[in-house]
C-alpha cells in the first residue's frame, strides 16, 4: 500500500532590506577608517612588546649584580660564581659592621655628615636662588656672573688645602659638610625654579603686607617641594659618596666616613678582626650593601619629585 508522502514547501526567505543610499555611503566611508585604526593598533602592540623586552633585559642586567652582592653578603663562605641563594646563610657581616667600632664609627660619620651637608646645601641653594631672583636687587647681574665663573674656574688643590687648614677643617669630618655646602649648579637650578612661580603670587603677598622673607617661607618654599626633594637628593648623594676629600684632608681614622673605610677594605684588604665566622669577601659585600641601601630605599619615594624638579628647574621658557 503506497504511503501518502506529504511534501512541505520550505518557507521563503525574506529579501534583504536595501539600505538607503546615504546609509551605504556612510558605511563605505567608515570602512577604510576602521582598517586604519586596526593597523595603528597592531603597530602600537608591536612597539609595546619590543619595549617591554628591551627594558626587561636592561632591568635584569641591573638587578643581577645587585642580587649577587646581596646574596654574597649573607653567605658565610666567599663564593666567586653566581648563586641565586646563599649556601650558608649568616648575618655575621652586618653584625661585624654594627658591633665593630672601626666600621660603625665611619658609618655613623657618614649619616651625620650627609644629613648636615644636605640641610646646609639646601639652605644655601634656596636662599641664594631666591636672592638672585629679586630683579630690583642692586648688583644682581654681577653676582650671577661671579657665581657662574666659579663653575668654570677653581683655585686649585693647594690653595683649597691652605684655606681648609686655616679654617681648622683638616682632620675633621665637618669638612664634608662645609665643602659641599655651596653648589652653584644647584643654586642655578633653584633660581630657575623660583622664576617659574607666577609673579602674581609675589604681588598678592606684597599687597597683603608680607616681607620678602615671609614670602620666601610662606609661599616660595611650600611651592618648591619638587625642587627641594630633587636637589636635596643630589646633595645627599654627593656627600655620602665622597671619599676623595677624606683621602686628601683626613688621616685620623675616627673622622673618616664609611665610603673611605669601604675603599680601604676592598683595595688594601684592611678588614677588622671579628668573632663571627665570615669570610673577608662576605664583609666586603655587607659593606657595599650598607653603602647603597639608604638611597635604594629613599629613591623610589623621591623619584617623582626628582624628575619634576630637575626638568622644571633646568628648562627656562
Amino acid at each position: 500500500m503506497a504511503e501518502n508522502i506529504e511534501i512541505k514547501q520550505a518557507p521563503e526567505r525574506e529579501a534583504p532590506r536595501k539600505e538607503s543610499p546615504e546609509k551605504e555611503a556612510e558605511v563605505k566611508a567608515k570602512a577604510p577608517r576602521i582598517h586604519t585604526i586596526e593597523k595603528k593598533r597592531s603597530k602600537i602592540k608591536i612597539f609595546d612588546v619590543v619595549n617591554y623586552i628591551v627594558f626587561g633585559l636592561l632591568t635584569l642586567i641591573i638587578i643581577f649584580p645587585i642580587w649577587k652582592v646581596i646574596c654574597d653578603s649573607f653567605n658565610a663562605v666567599g663564593v666567586y660564581q653566581f648563586k641565586l641563594w646563599p649556601t650558608q646563610p649568616t648575618i655575621g657581616g652586618y653584625a661585624t659592621i654594627l658591633k665593630t667600632a672601626k666600621l660603625f664609627r665611619p658609618l655613623l660619620n657618614s649619616f651625620i655628615t650627609t644629613i648636615c651637608g644636605t640641610l646646609l646645601g639646601l639652605v644655601m641653594a634656596t636662599l641664594g636662588g631666591y636672592v638672585l631672583n629679586q630683579y630690583e636687587m642692586p648688583g644682581r647681574t654681577f653676582l650671577s656672573y661671579f657665581l657662574l665663573v666659579t663653575m668654570i674656574f677653581s683655585g686649585g688643590m693647594i690653595p683649597e688645602y691652605l684655606v681648609m687648614k686655616k679654617l681648622g677643617l683638616v682632620n675633621n669630618m665637618w669638612i664634608l659638610v662645609f665643602k659641599h655646602g655651596m653648589n652653584v649648579y644647584n643654586l642655578v637650578l633653584m633660581k630657575n625654579f623660583f622664576e617659574g612661580i607666577p609673579a602674581s603670587l609675589y604681588e598678592a603677598a606684597k599687597l597683603d603686607g608680607c616681607s620678602p622673607m615671609q614670602i620666601f617661607y610662606k609661599i616660595v618654599l611650600p611651592l618648591s617641594k619638587a625642587a627641594l626633594a630633587s636637589i636635596g637628593l643630589m646633595f645627599a648623594v654627593t656627600v655620602w659618596n665622597d671619599y676623595s676629600t677624606v683621602q686628601i684632608y683626613i688621616t685620623n681614622r675616627s673622622q673618616v666616613n664609611f665610603q673611605y673605610m669601604l675603599r680601604v677594605m676592598v683595595m688594601d684588604g684592611d678588614t677588622p678582626t671579628t668573632s663571627y665566622k665570615v669570610s673577608q669577601s662576605t664583609l666586603y659585600y655587607s659593606g657595599i650593601v650598607c653603602a647603597i641601601l639608604p638611597f635604594m630605599l629613599a629613591y623610589p619615594f623621591l623619584q617623582k619629585y626628582f624628575v619634576t624638579g630637575v626638568n622644571v628647574g633646568a628648562v627656562k621658557e
